[in-house]
């Protein structure tokens, strides 16, 4: 039943990492006005022309893997930073728009808990 209900959680957050990827790429989500600060720093990652596009791309990467359930573990990792980044932006810049980013890294910390043994060595000293 535990299985059951990680897997669950697992496959959800795949799915929001799978729409929100997609959604950079075909913007079919209308996105709300951003405050301010929050609007400048989007508009100077805009800006490089590339970080949007290449994030974009590792959602859709770490949602299939989520739904799918391969390579969980490997594309945790690379997605954590940027969650945490779009965590934190929101956090300070615009903490209006932080519950779709809470959801998903309270989503990936329980695939972590289903996979901890994975990453023993990791934190190991």
């Amino acid at each position: 039943m535990k299985n059951k209900i990680f897997l669950g959680v697992q496959v959800f957050v795949g799915l929001m990492l799978f729409v929100f990827g997609l959604n950079g790429f075909l913007q079919f989500i209308p996105l709300p006005v951003p405050a301010a600060p929050m609007a400048e720093y989007m508009s100077a990652l805009l800006a490089t022309g590339f970080i949007f596009p290449i994030v974009a791309t590792i959602q859709i990467i770490v949602g299939l893997s989520y739904i799918t359930n391969k390579f969980t573990s490997l594309m945790t990792i690379m997605v954590l930073p940027i969650m945490i980044n779009a965590f934190l932006g929101h956090l300070f810049l615009d903490i209006g728009g932080i519950a779709g980013s809470a959801i998903i890294i309270l989503g990936i910390v329980v695939v972590m808990i289903k996979d901890k043994a994975k990453y023993k060595e990791i934190f190991k000293s």
